[in-house]
């Protein structure tokens, strides 16, 4: 079985078509959450996933802009790109984004959760923040997003370690890194974000699971950041979140 892994949209249509052409055919897509906030094209990135996604959870935007959670605890320019949304959304993807689950979902092969399993919202940036949920898991791989950063966190004889994915810089081309599932490790792996990386690698990031072949693949993929930027400024969004794009952060 393979799973094609996606999180942080963040409304980004072009990163996720580009992400969607190179994965190529996968048996199963799961979605981490943020399908919308920030970008300009949240309607077509809701219709084009859900129709895709054969597992999701929510994230802490997706919940702002369907209207679950309030605004006030974002910045200013997540604050107004939310609000503007929550504008934008249709009735139908009100209803998606409002029906999606709450991790930590578990799968035949794996949790999905947005942020840390122990709760949806908290941030798992290093070895120390990720021990606890690393401890308590029962299964060889949990994924997560919310932080924007490819790769994640392993845990074996009670010590956790760092994931860096050890991709090429070329960012006008694609890469790949492989990650072998060693037996009696536990996994907190995040697939980086489709539409709005933070790890200074501007392309799209996401990640495959192949169950037979007991292998996680993280996968970078260059798109249109301009056309993505241009939208965003059309959309007299503020000019930050188009900018962003192009540096990664």
């Amino acid at each position: 079985m393979r799973a094609l892994i996606v999180s942080d949209i963040h409304g980004n249509l072009e990163a996720l078509e580009a992400v969607l052409a190179a994965a190529g055919p996968c048996d199963q897509v799961w979605n981490l959450g943020d399908s919308v906030g920030y970008g300009a094209s949240p309607n077509e990135v809701v219709q084009r996933i859900c129709r895709l996604a054969t597992a999701g959870v929510r994230g802490n935007h997706d919940k702002v802009c369907c209207g679950l959670a309030d605004p006030l605890m974002f910045n200013p320019a997540a604050r107004e790109a939310a609000l503007w949304t929550r504008a934008q959304l249709t009735p139908a993807s009100l209803r998606w984004l409002r029906e999606q689950s709450v991790g930590p979902l578990p799968t035949a092969s794996a949790v999905l959760t947005h942020g840390s399993p122990l709760h949806e919202d908290q941030y798992l940036l290093n070895t120390r923040e990720a021990w606890l949920p690393l401890q308590q898991a029962q299964v060889p791989c949990t994924f997560f997003g919310h932080t924007h950063v490819q790769g994640g966190f392993t845990l074996q004889n009670g010590r956790a370690s760092a994931i860096q994915p050890l991709h090429t810089r070329r960012t006008h081309h694609g890469s790949r890194w492989t990650l072998h599932i060693q037996a009696r490790h536990r996994y907190l792996l995040n697939p980086g974000s489709v539409g709005q990386p933070r790890d200074g690698d501007p392309r799209a990031a996401y990640a495959i699971l192949d169950d037979t072949a007991g292998t996680v693949t993280f996968y970078r993929e260059p798109y249109d950041v301009d056309l993505a930027g241009g939208r965003i400024l059309l959309a007299g969004l503020p000019e930050r979140l188009a900018k962003r794009l192009h540096t990664g952060r």
